[in-house]
């Protein structure tokens, strides 16, 4: 056992004595030593009962014949830390939390790891230590908060309150309405309940082989979510005992998977950051082709909010992630043979699934869309690329031309927003707000909320080297690279300059020819911001969006 490092033979009697002071016994010592990772705590709805589920875990290792070993992670909540500085520490915590699993495991020498996360980059987080540290793990999240049900409105959930901002700059809504809104919108804990980033990853951690089947959809609330997590403490043991690290199950075919499924479900363009992280960590390149490629053949099944009207409850009820690899296996588009942590292959996962509700989860013959949720776009403003989630894009804007109207970071644009000044035919660039010019590459959810709280979501769109949550709709185009900070041509734009968007071809183009880039670009002074701490650190080693902005090695 690799924990034998820490606690066999003479020379780790010391080693022996410490763990008998956290009231282990011999017995335990003995044992396979598990290491489970809870990222529980108050402030994040997606985690404050992951305690819950951590001691549903370690009661598995137990059933099971192994000893359990809890230590904690951090975990950013994205819609808190949204709109203002905070959101500058969401992206990066991502890289802590990886960090901070791979000292804990391998400073104590763990034999294998359950990793409990449930929201937005404490699950790539993880994802990517696992990875790193290639031991037996297995994923197991909180699961998905219910939709939330309003008098007087109906069905509503987190991006309904953002919205709701924008309604009310504009007059259409009273502050008595927000009010209420914030009451009913976020019903339960979990993470929150549309196909936004935390549940994009925890769907495709099972298509990854990472987590056992309906682990992106079992609601947090459901006692199912408590089997699964004893389920998970066991099959834990059944790896370590069989020697079956991670790596064995993930593989390039295995991301191949959850990049078809991700196009199937309409998933969020922050995948397209996180899959290439976790990726990299095997040494697995994953390019914006790859994505690409596989969205021109994978067709749209699903439209969870905020591309549609249904939640993840919905799709939990209709067969969950295993009936969506179903349809896509009985296609042809999926590699059979790629494991599950589970025992399961793809294929066997598929032959036990059924579609429960064709309105949910459309049947192959029957798709939203003959393409995926996610396109790449490329041209001369931006030439390594950028990200839209074209599921979420009315068709008339699928295609467009306006004038820009420019921003150097997010406040700026949210005060014109709010202040009625950005009118429909614009095309709305923010910049300076990438991994290293931010830095951080915050979401902006605020801005396109209250975009679409105005009435503009379909007559606008929004370009920017930053990122969107996976709550984010409309024509918003995210992760341009390279980014504004790098020299990338987004920092050249000026105000009324023509921009030109074509997601059928992939395409996006600012009417100023090579040359004028060029010169623009020669003159520009960026602009200087003052930093200290983690920010700090982290703008000099991130590097592009385009590679899903891990960091170098060394500088």
């Amino acid at each position: 056992m690799k924990s034998d490092a820490v606690k066999k033979g003479v020379l780790r009697a010391p080693h022996r004595s410490l763990l008998k002071a956290t009231g282990l016994t011999d017995e335990e010592i003995k044992r396979p030593l598990i290491g489970v990772c809870n990222s529980g705590n108050d402030i994040v709805p997606g985690h404050i009962h992951l305690d819950i589920i951590c001691q549903a875990v370690k009661d598995g290792i137990r059933i099971a014949g192994g000893t359990p070993i809890e230590f904690r992670t951090i975990g950013v909540c994205d819609g808190i830390a949204m709109g203002h500085e905070g959101m500058k520490y969401s992206l990066v915590s991502r890289e802590i939390i990886a960090d901070s699993v791979e000292i804990m495991a391998t400073a104590h020498g763990f034999d294998g790891l359950v990793l409990i996360p449930n929201c937005d980059k404490i699950i790539p987080g993880m994802m990517m230590a696992a990875m790193r540290l290639n031991l037996p793990a297995i994923i197991i999240s909180g699961g998905p908060m219910l939709a939330g049900n309003c008098p007087g409105v109906g069905t509503v959930d987190l991006i309904s309150v953002f919205e709701a901002v924008g309604k009310f700059s504009s007059g259409e809504i009273s502050e008595n309405q927000i009010a209420l809104l914030e009451d009913y919108a976020c019903p339960t804990c979990g993470s929150c309940s549309g196909m936004f980033t935390a549940n994009s990853m925890n769907c495709l951690s099972e298509v990854l082989g990472m987590a056992l089947p309906y682990n992106g959809t079992i609601p947090a609330v459901s006692s199912s979510r408590i089997r699964l997590a004893k389920k998970a403490g066991m099959q834990i043991m059944n790896l370590v005992n069989r020697s079956i690290s991670i790596r064995d199950i993930v593989t390039l075919k295995a991301f191949e998977n959850a990049i078809a499924v991700d196009m199937a479900v309409g998933a969020s363009t922050n995948t397209v950051l996180h899959l290439p992280a976790i990726a990299s960590e095997a040494g697995i390149n994953l390019t914006l082709e790859t994505f690409d490629r596989i969205s021109k053949k994978v067709p749209n099944l699903c439209k969870i909010s905020p591309a549609g009207l249904h939640h993840m409850e919905d799709l939990d009820r209709a067969g969950g992630i295993p009936a969506v690899i179903k349809e896509l296996y009985e296609a042809g588009l999926l590699n059979p043979d790629e494991m599950n942590v589970s025992g399961q292959s793809i294929k066997q996962i598929a032959e036990n699934a059924r579609n429960l509700d064709p309105l949910v989860i459309r049947k192959i013959t029957d798709p939203y869309a003959k393409e995926g949720g996610i396109a790449i776009l490329k041209g001369n403003l931006a030439p390594d690329g950028g990200v839209v989630k074209q599921s979420a894009v009315v068709s008339k804007m699928m295609t467009y031309k306006g004038p820009a109207k420019v921003f150097d970071g997010e406040e700026a644009c949210l005060s014109a927003v709010l202040e009625g000044r950005i009118k429909k035919g614009d095309v709305v660039v923010i910049r300076y707000e990438g991994p290293r010019g931010g830095p951080g590459m915050r979401e902006m959810l605020a801005v396109t909320s209250a975009i679409s709280g105005r009435g503009l979501g379909e007559d606008v769109a929004l370009l920017t080297d930053g990122r969107f949550s996976g709550g984010t709709r409309g024509a918003c185009i995210g992760h341009i690279s390279p980014e504004a900070a790098a020299g990338g041509p987004i920092a050249c734009v000026r105000d009324g300059d023509v921009i030109e968007i074509n997601i059928p071809e992939r395409r996006l183009d600012i009417h100023l020819s090579d040359g004028e880039i060029s010169e623009r670009l020669s003159k520009i002074r960026h602009p200087e911001k003052k930093l200290s701490g983690i920010l700090s650190r982290y703008r000099i080693l991130v590097t592009s969006a385009s590679t899903g902005a891990v960091l170098r090695d060394r500088i």
